[in-house]
């Protein structure tokens, strides 16, 4: 690990020591998470072919007045039912889940549980 304190850099890191290791196929695809500081994205991806199949963000779910509708949290919950129910709708029913370097903790957890909630295995 680099003596860098820069966050950013660390967690560039660790996803590119957690993707060595996770890739999508088309049986099983990846189940990608972007947090930012204020909004949440994840996609399914079959690496293969390098496509992004299915995606949900917490930006669909923004108001007129630019801000969200929902705390960060429960915006995750909302986006990891959707992207199920999107996966599913395809045909995709398991997964596999890059947690994007962010610690399995937060909102990564709750997108993950709501997921797991609506029907995808991984």
């Amino acid at each position: 690990m680099p003596k860098d304190k820069n966050a950013r850099k660390l967690r560039i890191v660790r996803h590119a020591r957690v993707r060595r290791k996770v890739s999508g196929t088309p049986e099983r695809p990846r189940l990608c998470v972007f947090r930012s500081s204020r909004h949440i994205y994840c996609q399914v991806i079959d690496d293969t072919r390098g496509e992004t199949l299915v995606s949900a963000s917490s930006v669909e779910d923004v108001g007129s007045d630019g801000k969200a509708n929902a705390p960060k949290t429960s915006a995750s919950v909302l986006v990891g039912k959707r992207v199920a129910d999107r996966a599913l709708a395809k045909g995709i029913n398991q997964v596999v889940f890059d947690r994007g370097g962010y610690k399995y903790h937060g909102r990564v957890k709750a997108l993950a549980e709501a997921s797991r909630e609506s029907g995808l295995r991984f």
